[in-house]
């Protein structure tokens, strides 16, 4: 009796042995496709993000054109908040331009602005109007230095005689 039951148990043994083998393929299996499915959808969702729209160095300095013609109407108004905010925006700007451009070589040569706008952050904070005039001069030649050692020289920046928007004011309101 001993041994038919010895027999037994080896042989209930052998199956729910089996059974577990079988439960860890089947799991293996199916995280398998699980990855391979996971795979497929990120290589489609790498597709989609490829053919997505995405600013072109033109669009981002556009951009900053606009920002740096506020910002000297704000500086010239001496809304030295609305001064704080453009050139927030410029280097905001700046940093999208060095994120999404990185395959353009005219990239490599935007920090040149970094301390004109240093000198034109330390005249806001100031309310200095001869440093920030003296800063932005020295932001827009910046521009153009760049411009000229990109191969854009065509591209001249000057200090802006006419309100880029007739439908700003750019007088401090808070005065």
């Amino acid at each position: 009796m001993y041994g038919l039951a010895k027999s037994f148990y080896f042989f209930n043994m052998k199956i729910i042995i089996g059974y577990l083998l079988l439960c860890t393929l089947v799991s293996c299996d199916r995280q398998s496709n699980d990855t391979k499915n996971m795979l497929a959808r990120m290589d489609s969702l790498q597709r989609e993000l490829d053919s997505s729209y995405r600013p072109g160095l033109g669009e981002f300095m556009l951009g900053i054109q606009v920002h740096h013609a506020k910002l000297w109407f704000a500086g010239q108004a001496g809304n030295w908040p609305l001064a704080d905010f453009e050139t927030k925006e410029i280097r905001e700007s700046v940093g999208d331009i060095q994120a999404y451009c990185k395959d353009r070589p005219e990239v490599a040569s935007i920090p040149v602005i970094g301390p004109p706008l240093d000198s034109i952050d330390a005249a806001v904070r100031n309310k200095n109007l001869a440093q920030f005039k003296a800063g932005f001069i020295a932001l827009t030649t910046s521009c153009n230095s760049c411009h000229q050692a990109t191969k854009h020289g065509f591209n001249v920046i000057q200090v802006p005689s006419t309100p880029p928007f007739t439908n700003q004011v750019f007088q401090n309101s808070a005065k």
